[in-house]
């Protein structure tokens, strides 16, 4: 069982994405740790909470997420899966309330104060993101540019499904760039939280350096495994290879639980 018996997994997902967009992985994830339930949950201003206003912290996402499980009658303690934006949540939440949390699979993120701003987004993308990013006027060449930009596999076959979700939970200009800030200010304790913690990372991130994670995985002195060609959406690029980095290091848990 991998360990995790009765211990509920939360899957945060990355920068103005919702839970759809985790497609297969989290069906995957399911099967692979039958004794827990994975909850993907969608951050306010994305996905089914698209109409509420994102914070500008990302304190108040943790906020959110606790209040919506309790919502849900979900109760601890939780293990977290994190992508990007969704890995400073899991941070903030594991070390404000080190009781709720047990593990948490970091994927691609990205953190202040390990790594310097053009490490953290890649400055060359800076004007294709603002420049679509804030029309929005035409949303399926937005879809394209994210899929160019997060996924080196770049199946297109995803795109009508991207361009549905984002007309009928579209994210707002204002939302993506208060989302935007979040992730700037926030700011990762120097010491790592109690939790048990697996950094992943695609080598061949065209959105977020690599060299982020590895800096992470360094300062926290966590586990750490990197993907030889995948992207940002490491779970997108390749799902297999992402569970069984979790389910290894689940064993190696079971193994050496000091």
């Amino acid at each position: 069982d991998h360990c995790v018996t009765g211990v509920q997994t939360c899957a945060l997902p990355i920068l103005m994405r919702e839970t759809r967009h985790w497609g297969a992985f989290v069906p995957m994830l399911q099967a692979t740790l039958p004794d827990s339930r994975v909850i993907a949950i969608d951050l306010p201003g994305n996905g089914s909470q698209h109409q509420q206003v994102s914070p500008l912290a990302v304190g108040e996402m943790v906020a959110f997420c606790r209040h919506y499980l309790a919502q849900q009658q979900h109760t601890g303690p939780f293990s977290l899966l994190a992508l990007s934006l969704g890995g400073m949540v899991a941070s903030e939440w594991a070390q404000s309330f080190s009781d709720e949390i047990t593990r948490c699979v970091l994927i691609n993120t990205s953190m202040r104060p390990f790594s310097p701003f053009y490490r953290r987004l890649r400055p060359g993308n800076y004007p294709s993101l603002l420049y679509h990013g804030l029309r929005r006027s035409q949303p399926q060449l937005f879809e394209q540019l994210i899929l160019r930009l997060t996924s080196n596999r770049a199946d297109p076959s995803v795109l009508p499904d991207w361009q549905a979700w984002q007309q009928q939970y579209p994210v707002s200009r204002s939302n993506a760039l208060r989302q935007l800030l979040a992730a700037a200010r926030f700011r990762a304790p120097r010491q790592r939280p109690a939790a048990k913690m697996l950094v992943l990372a695609g080598s061949k991130d065209q959105l977020v350096d690599y060299r982020c994670s590895l800096a992470l995985a360094q300062h926290w002195q966590t586990a750490l495994a990197v993907h030889p060609w995948a992207g940002h959406d490491l779970p997108l690029d390749d799902s297999g290879w992402v569970v069984q980095q979790i389910a290894n290091w689940l064993e190696q848990s079971v193994s050496q639980p000091g």
